[in-house]
């Protein structure tokens, strides 16, 4: 719902407020929301609280005579947080010659004398002019979440990847850049001393939230942590493509589903501006969309989506696997499916540690794209996320560069990319070429290009790197529990026999592990995290849907 604009009217008696806000109801209260204060620091207190929700104000009506604080000096206050709202005094006759020359202290746009009956002619036909005058300008404030915060800083970098990822509409107003907005909102804010306490993250019921985890937002916002039962048929770690086609199988198929993920879903697919050799998808999908739609559909067949939650470890106990989660709470279920897909690289060089969220990025480039209008962008890698990151980034930045460690994009990226690229004039390709140092004060400033083609090193100036490297599998909870291979990618099916083709002596069971098995009976993996498996949006969301099958199979013989 659309919240209406504000008229607030303020005076100390308490008949005659009662009356103006009765008349100003009976004329405005279909298309304004009537307020009223009995004194001038209620009001201004009122003043506080709408411009933290955001809640436009089109009109004070404020009593000239008030004790402590007077209409004059209210509406002087009033306007630094209003500035746009108009103005109007009510003021008796002898009060006159003050009313005038509050005109020029408080900008006053017009004064009334008491009393105003009948107002049909002494006081809509003044307010009519003001509020349409104020109507012609309005531009309705956005209603969702707004976060206040520095560039550069690595905490306001994560509040923001998160509501991005989790596809939460949100507001970034820059300390720096939108000054003015931003001193007022944090001379209203209770929860901040001093800009080192930022982000602030304020909702629209006017709470607000400083420095916040990503947990303490989820669980403002509605997200679900906390599993419903203590058991299902099949859980799901892992949120990318590959769990959601199989969190959808699954329960459209009967089993009980509850699907956990760490950081958001739709995994790293989900953060790619654009996919567009997805089949059925002509004019291609961005991740988001693409997340967004089989988050919807998991919904619907009943799946229950754990986010942001970690699993920590697992335990077998007889038929059960025991999920211990990272709040301390277990989940058991039959079978378990990890799908929890690959992380890139992280930039191992002098200086980037430091700088991690304060100018060098990992992906997140649907996050930080605006905020770099009109300048140089780094990107490393020479991957598909990395070319639908260039892609994405050239129609904000002044010049994208493209910082490739191999010979070409031919190696590791679809044709369709390379031939956008190289139509692209602000996207430049540098092969043989990596970062090799960084540096900066509180942000990046300077990076070291070395050029393995001619041996030389470049120090240039960037104020943005992007990170597109690789591909880190985050399987450490699963040490000791199912067999991985030297990288930590999870070993399946025949990837789990021995040279001559014998089962391991590890393997409990007469039958051979199903093809998407763990070396644990009833563990299964699916997606970028399994080893050897294709790195693609298409074929993680074939094997998620394909583990379920194996998953009834199993359950079938328990």
């Amino acid at each position: 719902m659309v919240t209406k604009p504000v008229i607030l009217t303020v005076d100390d008696d308490p008949e005659v407020l009662q009356a103006v806000a009765r008349d100003l109801r009976r004329q405005y209260g279909d298309r304004f929301r009537v307020m009223r204060a009995e004194s001038g620091t209620a009001a201004l207190d009122t003043v506080q609280k709408l411009k933290l929700q955001n809640e436009p104000i089109a009109l004070f009506l404020a009593d000239q005579r008030m004790p402590q604080m007077g209409g004059v000096e209210f509406l002087g206050h009033a306007i630094g947080l209003y500035p746009d709202a108009k103005r109007a005094l009510l003021t008796a006759y002898a009060d006159t010659d003050a009313a005038i020359q509050s005109i020029n202290i408080a900008h006053l746009d017009y004064y009334l004398l008491k009393p105003w009956d009948p107002p049909e002619e002494r006081l809509y036909p003044v307010l009519d002019d003001l509020l349409d005058d104020w109507l012609a300008a309005f531009r309705p404030p956005f209603e969702g979440i707004r976060v206040l915060g520095h560039r550069w800083s690595p905490l306001s970098h994560q509040v923001k990847d998160f509501l991005a990822r989790n596809q939460v509409p949100y507001q970034w107003l820059d300390v720096e850049q939108d000054h003015s907005v931003t001193t007022k909102l944090l001379e209203c804010a209770e929860s901040i001393n001093s800009p080192t306490e930022l982000p602030l993250v304020l909702f629209p019921d006017g709470t607000q939230l400083s420095q916040p985890s990503s947990l303490a937002i989820a669980e403002k916002i509605g997200l679900k942590t906390r599993a419903e039962r203590p058991f299902y048929d099949l859980a799901i770690v892992g949120g990318g493509p590959a769990g959601l086609a199989a969190a959808v199988y699954g329960a459209s198929e009967g089993l009980d589903t509850v699907l956990i993920e760490r950081q958001a879903p739709g995994g790293q697919a989900g953060s790619s501006s654009r996919i567009e050799n997805y089949l059925g998808f002509p004019v291609g999908l961005s991740g988001a969309d693409l997340a967004r739609r089989a988050v919807t559909q998991a919904r619907r067949f009943g799946v229950e989506i754990l986010t942001p939650q970690e699993v920590v470890g697992v335990d077998i106990q007889d038929t059960y696997r025991v999920l211990q989660l990272a709040d301390g709470s277990e989940i058991s279920c039959h079978a378990l499916l990890v799908a929890t897909g690959v992380s890139y690289r992280r930039l191992t060089v002098p200086g980037a540690e430091a700088l991690t969220g304060a100018g060098i990025y990992y992906g997140a480039a649907m996050t930080e794209a605006i905020a770099c209008q009109g300048e140089d962008v780094y990107l490393v890698g020479g991957a598909n996320s990395a070319g639908q990151a260039a892609m994405h980034f050239s129609k904000y930045a002044n010049q994208v560069i493209m910082l490739v460690r191999g010979a070409s994009l031919a190696t590791s990226m679809s044709q369709y990319l390379i031939d956008q690229i190289a139509s692209t004039p602000n996207i430049k390709v540098c092969t043989g070429c990596s970062v090799v140092e960084v540096a900066g004060t509180d942000h990046l400033e300077k990076i070291v290009i070395a050029n393995s083609n001619t041996g030389e090193k470049e120090t240039v100036a960037a104020r943005s790197l992007f990170i597109f490297i690789g591909a880190s599998p985050k399987t450490d909870w699963l040490h000791g529990i199912v067999e991985r291979d030297a990288q930590g990618f999870i070993l399946t099916g025949a990837d789990l026999l021995l040279s001559d083709g014998q089962l391991p002596k590890s393997w409990p069971l007469t039958r051979p592990p199903f093809l998407l098995e763990t070396s644990v009976p009833g563990i299964f993996a699916a997606g970028d995290v399994r080893s050897a498996s294709v790195k693609r949006v298409a074929s993680g969301v074939g094997e998620g849907s394909i583990a379920v099958q194996f998953v009834h199979r199993y359950l079938a013989n328990l």
